[in-house]
């Protein structure tokens, strides 16, 4: 492999007012990123990761089942299926967040990864699922309404040009699986996000960055930009970001526009800053057993 991989993250603004059909929302944001892809891909980018459920608004504001009907299977789906072939034809790899249904009424917030040949090589189940109140009486970020919990463990991908590792979002808060997907041999790790400006605003450039150290390995991290209607709980604060196992941002977006962010990661730095910081080396587990004991 070489030792640099272009990164192209995708942040983007979802237009469409969230009273109009399930189906109206799909078409239009697949139709969407298929084009910025396809931008992605034209500036060198090997890897590109979408947003968190990237082919609709965030519907977890509100609690309505009608956001059931946005579900698919994984690998089944039209939507992953659309996506080995892009992938495939552009010759990237793809993380690609959507709403998995695993049999009818039990649904995961998913990634699929594809590879560069359009193989599927797994997906990763969102562990950490916020349920909490925000911005306009009612809205919120209702995840366990429409979501069971992960359930696959933080596995790695072997692709085409890196080892790959992916946290969904709220999972950010939580080092815990950062850890796990360094161990497990992630060279980077894509955090595919919907977050608004607020109470956590503050963290988006100061969590990742310290996983990113105390890792060795680079993170990547995605989100929406824009105002969506008819629930304007928030701005989504965009500035998707690459940074390096030093903390040092790479490349970043821009807060409120849609927007194809390409950085550059260096596999060689990885080694050199693992082998100044022996935080591997240097960890004690067998002094670790409370963590998993303690509630």
């Amino acid at each position: 492999m070489n030792s640099k991989v272009k990164i192209g993250l995708i942040q983007a603004r979802h237009e469409i007012d969230g009273r109009e059909p399930v189906a109206v929302h799909k078409q239009a944001a697949i139709e969407k990123h298929e084009a910025m892809i396809r931008e992605a891909a034209k500036r060198g980018a090997q890897i590109i990761s979408l947003q968190e459920l990237f082919y609709g608004p965030y519907f977890c504001t509100e609690q309505d089942p009608k956001w059931y009907a946005a579900t698919e299977r994984v690998p089944e789906g039209p939507t992953t299926r659309f996506m080995r072939e892009l992938a495939k034809e552009l010759g990237v790899v793809l993380i690609v967040p959507l709403y998995e249904e695993e049999i009818p009424g039990v649904y995961y917030n998913t990634a699929a990864v594809i590879d560069a040949d359009g193989s599927y090589l797994g997906k990763y189940r969102k562990h950490h699922l916020p349920q909490v109140q925000a911005g306009p009486a009612g809205c919120g970020f209702w995840e366990k309404y429409y979501f069971k919990p992960g359930n696959t463990g933080y596995p790695v991908f072997d692709t085409a040009y890196a080892r790959i590792g992916v946290y969904i979002c709220y999972d950010r808060h939580f080092p815990e699986g950062a850890r796990l997907l360094g161990l497990n041999g992630a060279e980077i790790v894509f955090n595919p996000s919907a977050t608004v400006a607020g109470l956590s605003e503050y963290l988006w450039k100061l969590e990742q960055p310290a996983h990113a150290v105390a890792n060795g390995y680079y993170v990547a991290a995605i989100n929406r930009v824009g105002i969506e209607a008819p629930w304007n709980m928030g701005e989504f604060y965009g500035q998707a970001y690459l940074v390096n196992p030093r903390g040092e941002f790479v490349a970043m977006g821009s807060r409120d526009q849609d927007e194809v962010v390409i950085g550059e990661m260096d596999r060689d730095l990885i080694a050199e800053v693992r082998n100044t910081w022996q935080f591997y080396r240097d960890r004690r587990p067998e002094t670790y057993d409370d963590l998993a004991r303690l509630l």
